[in-house]
This record gives structure tokens, sequence and C-alpha cells, in this order.
């Protein structure tokens, strides 16, 4: 019995330990992160089943398919979403370097693009700039090449105005870019608009510099919950 937990808390440790080693700068790392979890998870609940089954040997044949199961569970989404983000990183690149838009990773999978109010859209107007509409049209044939995500759009300004105003000036900048999409080929079904208004500032709005980074719409790239 001992020689038997020793086989699944050894093979689960490893597992961790491979997980716990990916480079920072690796493309691939969110997936191998969350392979290496899913193969933890596998490999004791494989093992589990399989010492039940069979005293024998079964715990550490269980261990290894369920290693393998899970292994490959777990990197679905992540896979899914590290090749969406490579592209949109290699795509905007001009943008990123100008500070126009900023390509982020979030710790569920969830990809977020902010894009800077003041070269999207002509200065207090749901209008956006003609010169941006190059940017869209990369963003909408990224999202087109992976439809198994949802869009959430989110508006923010600053605090400059009432408060009502900022809240309606948000949710027509965020519907604008939805609407921008939708023209580019992007599924109305997958997109859902909303803003915030003045109520979550990511800076202070006592500069300009501030304020201009409160001024912003994000996009969230939520990848569905059944991909493998």
């Amino acid at each position: 019995m001992q020689t038997r937990r020793l086989t699944i808390v050894s093979f689960t440790v490893l597992t961790l330990i491979l997980a716990g080693c990916i480079q920072p700068n690796d493309p691939n790392k969110h997936t191998k992160q969350k392979a290496g979890i899913g193969a933890a998870v596998g490999a004791v609940a494989g093992a589990i089943i399989g010492y039940q089954n069979d005293h024998s040997g079964g715990a550490l044949k269980g261990a290894l398919i369920g290693g393998a199961a899970g292994g490959a569970l777990g990197a679905g989404a992540g896979y899914y979403m590290d090749k969406q983000q490579a592209e949109f990183e290699q795509q905007l690149a001009s943008e990123r370097q100008a500070n126009q838009i900023e390509v982020e990773r979030l710790q569920n999978e969830n990809l977020k693009i902010t894009m800077n109010s003041e070269v999207s859209f002509d200065f207090n107007s749901s209008r956006l700039q003609p010169a941006f509409e190059r940017s869209l049209e990369k963003v909408s044939g990224i999202l087109n090449r992976y439809p198994r995500t949802s869009i959430q759009i989110i508006g923010h300004t600053d605090n400059v105005g009432s408060e009502v105003y900022n809240q309606q000036l948000s949710e027509k900048r965020s519907s604008a870019v939805g609407v921008a999409l939708e023209a580019r080929g992007v599924s109305g079904g997958r997109i859902v608009t909303s803003g915030r208004g003045e109520s979550e500032p990511r800076a202070t709005n006592d500069t300009e510099a501030g304020r201009q980074l409160n001024r912003r719409v994000e996009m969230l790239i939520v990848p569905d919950g059944d991909i493998q």
C-alpha cells in the first residue's frame, strides 16, 4: 500500500515540477501550465480508479492513462488561446509599439485587448477614426479565424464631464467597435457591448496622462468552455 501511495505522489509531484519549469518567455507557457495541472489531476483520479479495480498494478496504469487524458484536456483552451494571442501580438506589433493597443493574457485564459481612445475615436465622440479602421481589420480577421470565443467589449472614460454623459459615451464607443467588427464578418452572436463610464479608472484622473489611460475600450476574448 505504501509503495502504491508513493508511486501516485511521485507521479503527481513530477508533473507539477515539469509544469513549473516552463520558461517565462515560452509562447506556449499557458498551454503547458494547463497541461501539467490537468495531467496531475488526471493522474490522481486515474490512480484511485485503477487501484480500486486492480490492486496489483492498476494504480500505476490508471495514473499514466489519467495523466495523459488530463493533460490533453488541460491544454485544449490554453493551446487555442496561445495561438490566438501570438497572432494578435504579431499582427498588431506596430500598434503595440506606438502604445495604441495592448494585448494581455489573463489568468483565466481570457485575452484582453485595450484600445487607446485617443487614436481610435474622434475627440468627445463615438465616431471611429478612419486611421483606426486598419487595426480593426486585423482584429476582426483574427477573431474570424478563431470562432470558438465570445467577445465582451467594454467602454471606459475619464471623469471630465458629467457622470451620465460619460456613461453614455462609453456605451456608444463600445457599441461602435462592436458594429465595426460585425461589418467585418464577426458574428453578432459572439459580441456583447457595455460601458462603465468613469467608474473603473486604471490611473489617476488628476493628470492628463492619467486621464488618457482611462479613456479606452477593452475587448475581452473568452474561450468556449468545451474546447479540447
